[in-house]
């Protein structure tokens, strides 16, 4: 029958994407043939402008009534159809995953000069923070290499098997690690799991496939909240377990394995938990499609279904190529790598600066004073992002909001050697407020950039997408712990110089 939806005679106007004038693309326009194809869509009526003309349109509602039986992500997308509430297990799956796989990230932080100390490579103290950096540096350095293939991977093969790959690579070479017995062991194994771990990208784009569009940002947001607490709690748990059986002799004998090899318990305990969130994968469904559209009959208006689905995706007609043109895309990218860079390099000079001898400009803790602050840093960041977050994310634009983040972690950090000067509860109240700020900003400003990569692109490029993401990201990671700790050494050996002390 004749449509009775008012379309502007059934065309659109071309709508272009990017701000190049000569690199814009025309997106293709719906008939009412296309709208009315028996089995396919159903369109819904568009309001109309005060003046009655095509001004003020609403985007007509596209709805999918063809599934392929034999698809996983069809079969997902036919769920959620008929699911309206948040899907709770798969969250909790999601959340298990991802702090699991991010918990050996910072957890050798902590202990990691210590362990430098005792094998013995460095011929100074001074020189431990140098070959430290080297060790913090591999895994994010191997990380960057691999990122974009998996991402590859997992637009073609599937997000669930990456996940999976990812977290018997952790169960495997994080015990490894700790059972190492020399620097060059400790290295390799090391670069081996960033090589190996690749779900940072595929899990973004899972966050969005597994829910309704409506639950996406939330969906987001638990992963970025997620990697944080496994950044936060990681390092806690290499505080509390490293040295056990100088910690907690009337556990842990000087004979065991644990005595013998002082930070295989902490490694040992995070492979554990990786375990569990390999056996939660089963509850995890793929999101992936996986029929030929090219047998599909009707496949280009599945194509124009997914253009005009998100208004915010751009073409992705040109490929893996294609996303570096995309500027909101690169744009977003560029602000995540500068942030994580310099969280990484706080992260890991933080706790090199809180062990370090009062006399090099340290704070004198110990492993367990250093984990202490990290656990506490952790809770405030889980109260920050169910409480906080939302209420501030709907009062402020993303990108207001990351601007304010920027700048007032600029004094924050400023005010670290001050702290020095302080002792006692006045110290550790100082020290616990300073790290619970710093990390509830990174997460802030993590959380809007995650949001405006994946808004950028369209589904059949997100995991790409963020794979490119993560491998740049992985690569201002691996620089920003080897200059950090040459630079943290170099302070050191300069204590009362003239001219930029330590």
């Amino acid at each position: 029958p004749p449509c009775a939806v008012p379309f502007v005679h059934h065309k659109q106007e071309p709508r272009f994407s990017g701000s190049n004038q000569a690199s814009r693309v025309k997106k293709p326009f719906l008939s009412c043939a296309a709208l009315h194809r028996p089995g396919r869509f159903l369109c819904s009526p568009r309001k109309m402008g005060k003046d009655g003309g095509g001004d003020g349109l609403e985007v007509p509602l596209l709805k999918r009534t063809y599934y392929h039986g034999n698809c996983p992500g069809c079969r997902l997308e036919k769920r959620n159809e008929t699911r309206r509430g948040v899907p709770y297990t798969e969250f909790a799956c999601m959340w298990l995953v991802t702090v699991c796989s991010t918990l050996p990230i910072q957890s050798l932080f902590p202990f990691l000069y210590f362990m430098i100390r005792d094998l013995h490579i460095a011929k100074q103290v001074e020189d431990i923070g140098f070959y430290a950096g080297f060790v913090g540096a591999s895994y994010m350095l191997g990380r960057a290499l691999t990122s974009t293939i998996w991402g590859i991977v997992a637009d073609k093969h599937g997000r669930k098997p990456v996940l999976v790959i990812t977290l018997i690579a952790v169960i495997t070479l994080n015990t490894l690690f700790g059972l190492s017995s020399s620097y060059w062991m400790a290295l390799t194994t090391r670069g081996l799991l960033g090589l190996l771990s690749g779900m940072l990208g595929p899990i973004k784009a899972y966050a969005t496939e597994v829910c309704r569009k409506e639950h996406s940002h939330l969906a987001l947001s638990l992963i970025s909240s997620s990697r944080a607490i496994g950044l936060i709690v990681g390092p806690a748990i290499g505080g509390y377990l490293a040295q056990p059986a100088d910690k907690y002799p009337g556990m842990f004998s000087q004979e065991s394995i644990f005595g013998r090899f002082p930070y295989f318990l902490p490694c040992l305990c995070i492979s554990i938990l990786a375990v569990a969130a390999l056996i939660s994968c089963i509850w995890l469904p793929e999101t992936l499609h996986k029929h030929n559209e090219a047998t599909d009959s009707n496949n280009s208006i599945e194509a124009m279904e997914e253009s005009l689905s998100d208004s915010n995706a751009e073409e992705s007609s040109g490929g893996y190529w294609s996303l570096f043109t995309n500027w909101p895309l690169m744009s977003a990218i560029t602000v995540y790598c500068l942030f994580s860079l310099q969280d990484v390099a706080y992260a890991e000079v933080f706790s090199l600066w809180a062990v370090s001898d009062r006399k090099y400009g340290g704070l004198s803790f110990t492993s367990t004073d250093v984990g202490s602050v990290l656990a506490l840093s952790g809770l405030f960041l889980l109260i920050y992002q169910i409480l906080i977050y939302p209420s501030v994310a709907k009062a402020i634009e993303p990108i207001t909001l990351v601007r304010a983040t920027a700048i007032l972690t600029l004094p924050l950090l400023a005010s670290y050697p001050f702290m020095t000067t302080l002792s006692g509860f006045n110290l550790q109240l100082v020290v616990n407020c300073a790290s619970s700020l710093k990390n509830s900003f990174q997460v802030t400003t993590i959380t809007v950039c995650n949001i405006l990569m994946n808004d950028a692109v369209s589904q059949d490029l997100r995991a790409s997408a963020n794979g490119l993401s993560v491998t740049l990201m992985s690569i201002f990671k691996a620089v920003a712990p080897a200059v950090a700790g040459v630079i943290f050494s170099w302070a050191q050996r300069r204590q009362t110089a003239s001219f930029l002390p330590g």
